[in-house]
C-alpha cells in the first residue's frame, strides 16, 4: 500500500544534548551530506562567517545557540528525513519536551571531553519516559578528551542504559584519523578537504588486517588498536536491534562533527538503524485508550508555535506532525478542541526559516500551516475525529516579572507581541486570582525572558522594562479553592486556560502547603 511504502523510507528524530555538544553542527552536516547545501556554516565563528542554516532567529545567529526548535525535511541516500533540532539550554527544555513528543528517536551528541552532562542526563530521561530509541554520537573525537572506554562506561552508569560502540575511533585530539567499522572490519581514514569542515570528508576503505592499514598506522599503533577491539568485544555488549528499539540499548559512534571525520558512516548506519513511523497512542472520547495506526486517515497535533517566521508577513506557524494516512493540500480537517471544521490551504515544509510548499505527506512529515489564531500547542486534527492524541506536558514555572512598554503609544504592538509569544508555550501569562493587579509574565528559565525582551524590540518594535518578582517556584492546584489554606506570601494566579496557580517565595514554602492541604494537590507538570 502507497501509505505503508512512503512510512518506510521515513526518518523523523530529535537531536538532543548539553549545551555546546555539537548538535546545530550535527544538524548542518546532515544537510551538507544530503546535498541540500553546498558549504557548511559553523555554529560559532568569525564575524562574516555563515551562520547555521538550522538557526533561523536573529538572536540565535548573534549568539551561537539554538534558541528554538527548529525542523527541517530533506532527503538523504532515498531516506526522507524530518529532524528536529532542539535548544540544548535547560532554560528551554520545555521546547525541547514537546518537541521530543514529534520523534520517532533521538540522537543524543556527547562531548568527548566532557562526557554525560546535566542537560543531556534531563532529556535522555524524557526519552526513556515516552520510550524513545536513542543512538550516541560522541562528538568532538578531534580535540583533547576522554578515553572512549571511559565515555561508553559513563554513558552506561549515568544513564543505566547499555551500551555497544558500532564503530570505534583510529587516534584520538590531533590523532583521530579515523573509524573501525566493526561490522565489516574495515578502517576507514579520513581526509580533510576544506577548512572548518565546509566540505565533505574523503574517505579511505581499507580492510583492518590488510598490510596497508598496518603501514599507514605503523606496526606498533596497529597492534594497540586490534587489543582494544579485542577487549571490546570480549567484555563489550553485542548488538541487539530489538533491544535498541525498546529504549534498552543504545549504539555508540565516534566522530568529529567539527571535521565530518566519522560524519558520513554515521549517518549511513543511522537511516537503517533508526525506527520508521509508526501507531501512536491516544485517548477515545469514551476515555479508552486506543492506538492509531500510520495507515489509518489523516490525523496530526500541534506540537510547536512559532511567530514571525517570515518577518514580511508577521504571521504565526503550526508545526504538525502527521501521525497517520496522507496529507493532502486544501485538505478539509475536523480540529477537535473547536468542534468545527478547517482546511489546511497554505502548509510548508521549512529548511532553516525558508518555506516551500507542501502539496503532500505522510506520517512522520513535519508541516506547517498559517496560524490565524486557531490553534494551540497540543491540538488534535483529524479527517474522522472520534480521538484525541495524548496531552503535551506543561511544566510549572519557577521565574517571574512583570513585562510593561516602555513607551505606553506602543501598547497596541506589546499587546500583539505578547499574546503571539505566549502561543508559543515558553512565556506564560498569569492573572491574579482576585484580578487586583497586573499580569504576571512566568518561564522555566530565566533566559526566556531575556529572548522575550529581545523579541519584542526586534519583531515589534517594543522596548519593554522588566520588574523581576520575589516568586522562585509554582505549583497548579487541584481542589476548591475556597478551603485552600495558603501561606502569607503565596499568591493564587490563574493561567491562560482559567487554571489556578500557587506562586512561592521559597520551596519550603510549597511543601509546608502541601501539608498543610492534604485534601488538595498541587502538580509540578500538567
Amino acid at each position: 500500500m502507497k501509505i505503508l511504502e512512503e512510512c518506510a523510507k521515513r526518518r523523523t528524530f530529535a537531536i538532543i544534548s548539553h549545551p555546546d555538544a555539537g548538535k546545530t553542527t550535527l544538524t548542518e552536516k546532515l544537510l551538507l551530506y544530503s546535498g541540500m547545501i553546498h558549504t557548511a556554516g559553523m555554529v560559532r565563528g568569525r564575524k562574516g562567517r555563515k551562520a547555521a542554516a538550522s538557526d533561523w532567529m536573529a538572536m540565535e545567529q548573534e549568539r551561537g545557540i539554538s534558541i528554538t526548535a527548529s525542523a527541517m525535511q530533506f532527503t538523504y541516500k532515498d531516506t526522507i528525513i524530518n529532524v528536529l533540532d532542539t535548544p540544548g539550554h535547560e532554560d528551554f527544555s520545555e521546547d525541547t519536551y514537546r518537541t521530543l513528543t514529534a520523534a520517532d528517536c533521538a540522537i543524543m551528541v556527547i562531548d568527548a571531553a566532557k562526557g554525560v552532562e546535566k542537560q543531556t542526563r534531563k532529556l535522555f530521561e524524557v526519552c526513556r519516559l515516552r520510550k524513545i530509541p536513542v543512538l550516541t554520537f560522541i562528538n568532538k573525537m578531534d580535540m583533547p578528551g576522554r578515553e572512549p572506554l571511559d565515555l561508553m562506561n559513563e554513558v552506561e552508569e549515568v544513564l543505566q542504559i547499555h551500551s555497544t560502540a558500532l564503530n570505534w575511533p583510529i587516534g584520538t585530539g590531533k590523532e583521530f584519523i579515523g573509524v573501525v567499522d566493526r561490522s565489516t572490519q574495515d578502517c576507514l581514514f579520513f581526509t580533510k578537504t576544506a577548512a572548518g569542515g565546509a566540505q565533505k570528508a574523503l574517505i579511505t576503505r581499507l580492510p583492518l588486517l590488510s598490510d596497508e592499514t598496518k603501514e599507514r598506522l605503523g606496526a606498533e599503533r596497529h597492534q594497540e588498536l586490534l587489543l582494544e577491539l579485542e577487549l571490546l568485544s570480549a567484555a563489550g555488549n553485542p548488538y541487539s536491534q530489538e533491544k535498541f528499539l525498546a529504549g534498552e540499548m543504545t549504539p555508540v559512534f565516534f566522530a568529529s562533527a567539527l571535521t565530518n571525520f566519522g560524519v558520513e558512516p554515521f549517518f549511513d548506519a543511522f537511516i537503517h538503524l533508526a525506527p520508521s513511523p509508526h501507531s501512536r497512542l491516544a485517548d477515545a472520547l469514551n476515555g479508552a485508550e486506543i492506538s492509531v495506526e500510520i495507515d489509518a486517515p489523516f490525523s496530526a497535533y500541534v506540537f510547536k508555535l512559532q511567530a514571525n517566521m517570515d518577518r514580511r508577513h508577521r504571521d504565526s506557524m503550526a508545526f504538525l506532525r502527521i501521525c497517520s494516512g496522507r496529507f493532502e493540500r486544501d485538505l478539509t480537517v475536523k480540529h477537535h478542541r473547536l468542534g468545527r471544521e478547517i482546511r489546511l490551504s497554505r502548509p510548508h515544509g521549512m529548511v532553516a526559516g525558508e518555506r516551500t510548499t507542501v502539496d503532500h505527506g505522510f506520517a512522520g512529515d513535519i508541516i506547517g500551516v498559517i496560524n490565524p489564531g486557531v490553534f494551540a500547542i497540543g491540538d488534535t486534527i483529524t479527517l474522522t475525529g472520534g480521538f484525541n492524541f495524548k496531552a503535551l506536558p506543561q511544566f510549572q514555572p519557577e521565574i517571574f516579572a512583570r513585562v510593561q512598554p516602555k513607551d505606553i503609544g506602543k501598547r497596541k504592538s506589546f499587546d500583539k507581541g505578547v499574546l503571539q509569544l505566549t502561543d508559543e508555550g515558553a512565556i506564560q501569562l498569569l492573572r491574579p486570582d482576585d484580578l487586583s493587579g497586573d499580569f504576571i509574565f512566568a518561564a522555566v528559565g530565566g533566559l526566556q525572558f531575556e529572548v522575550m525582551q529581545y523579541r519584542l524590540k526586534d519583531e515589534y518594535g517594543v522596548e519593554t522594562i522588566l520588574t523581576p518578582l520575589p516568586y522562585q517556584c509554582s505549583a497548579w492546584l487541584i481542589g476548591d479553592l475556597k478551603t485552600f489554606k495558603k501561606t502569607t506570601s503565596a499568591l493564587i494566579v490563574k493561567d491562560r486556560f482559567d487554571r489556578p496557580m500557587v506562586l512561592f517565595s521559597e520551596n519550603w514554602e510549597k511543601q509546608y502547603a502541601m501539608k498543610q492541604n492534604p485534601e488538595h494537590q498541587l502538580l509540578d507538570i500538567l
